[in-house]
């Protein structure tokens, strides 16, 4: 007989276990409802993480994202915070917070990436391509005028300038962007308010330099003619920095204003017939988002007179849609003769990421500098 004088616990853990239930069952009907792809959880999504945010993004209730907005909104208009990764200069300016100063314990990752820029550099030119690198500055670096007190770390500052005296030093061909897009007034922005990117103007200023530094390493211009037309009117754009600092669904009245883009397209001229030939393929761009934005590819190809075979990816940082290409390498054409590899300059001083880490790894102890 259980002793009298002794509470029972039952009716405490069958509250318990009817509210661990009803989570399950919520979380059960949430997962049903987001209707997840399958490709999201197999094995390969569960070591890089992806699995577990797409989990986590199905199960987190609307009303938890309403108030993570309505924090956000609040914050940035009483205190004007936005959050840790973005921050603002000039009413309405706003900039990444890694483009000012380098992540905290990241040691010896831009000394890495020039080890492993020497190496997939040798192994192009060891397949007879041709190869020129584009760093696209970071937008703290050319919209000074809209700083309003907020400084590059001396150590960013002094990156750029590093990193190109050494693809000098080694003889690797280079775009300087730095110097072509501070050229000219500087009431003309060369780089959205609200985004990490450049506007239509940066991007053309860009497509002019890389363009005269790629020339020399073709055969000359090719003949393609190409169109621009303006695709409609002006569209509202949501700037990434303001979806970075969880600002996208706030109200106008508290969030930066959007800008307005005017959309383009520049599109290669077809003769029109069923018997026209498709032009080879010379050029390959391996890209950032940068080369995604902006009609940077197309500029860049009207420039060259040829289409850019374009390969760049979102959240590709250093050597992402490198790498991707590279794992692709047995489907390039016989007829590709370049390959321009553009990368955000932020992305020289983040964490390697662990396809970087793997390809160092491979590298013999002690890589020999020399002309490449």
């Amino acid at each position: 007989m259980a002793d009298q004088g002794t509470p029972s616990h039952r009716g405490y853990s069958a509250a318990v276990i009817a509210l661990l239930l009803l989570a399950q069952a919520c979380g059960l009907w949430l997962l049903h409802n987001d209707q997840l792809d399958a490709a999201q959880l197999k094995p390969a999504a569960w070591l890089d993480g992806e699995a577990g945010k797409a989990l986590g993004d199905a199960l987190q209730p609307a009303l938890q994202k309403d108030a993570d907005t309505v924090s956000a909104a609040v914050r940035y208009r009483l205190l004007g915070d936005l959050g840790d990764q973005v921050v603002q200069g000039c009413p309405g300016w706003l900039f990444y917070r890694d483009g000012l100063r380098a992540q905290p314990g990241v040691k010896g990752a831009f000394e890495a990436r020039q080890r492993l820029m020497q190496h997939w550099v040798a192994q192009l030119h060891g397949q007879g391509l041709q190869v020129l690198l584009v760093a696209v500055p970071d937008k703290s670096r050319i919209e000074t005028q809209a700083l309003c007190g907020l400084r590059q770390s001396a150590q960013l500052q002094a990156r750029l300038g590093q990193w190109q005296a050494g693809l000098a030093s080694l003889g690797v061909p280079y775009a300087d962007l730095g110097s072509a897009l501070a050229e000219g007034p500087q009431q003309a922005p060369r780089f959205f308010r609200t985004d990490v990117h450049l506007n239509a103007s940066g991007a053309q200023r860009a497509a002019d330099a890389v363009a005269a530094a790629a020339l020399p390493l073709l055969a000359g211009k090719g003949a393609q003619q190409f169109n621009q037309s303006q695709a409609g009117n002006a569209q509202p754009r949501m700037g990434d920095l303001i979806v970075l600092a969880g600002l996208e669904h706030a109200s106008a009245a508290w969030r930066p204003a959007v800008e307005d883009e005017y959309p383009e397209q520049i599109q290669p001229q077809r003769g029109g017939g069923l018997l026209d030939d498709t032009p080879v393929v010379e050029v390959l761009l391996a890209g950032s988002s940068n080369g995604r934005r902006s009609a940077f590819a197309e500029r860049l190809g009207r420039n060259l007179g040829q289409q850019v075979w374009n390969q760049s990816m979102d959240g590709g940082q250093f050597s992402g849609a490198l790498l991707a290409a590279l794992g692709k390498r047995e489907r390039w054409p016989a007829s590709l003769k370049l390959v321009i590899w553009e990368f955000s300059e932020s992305a020289l001083s983040l964490p390697l990421t662990a396809d970087e880490r793997a390809v160092l790894a491979s590298l013999p102890e002690k890589q020999a500098d020399h002309a490449l």
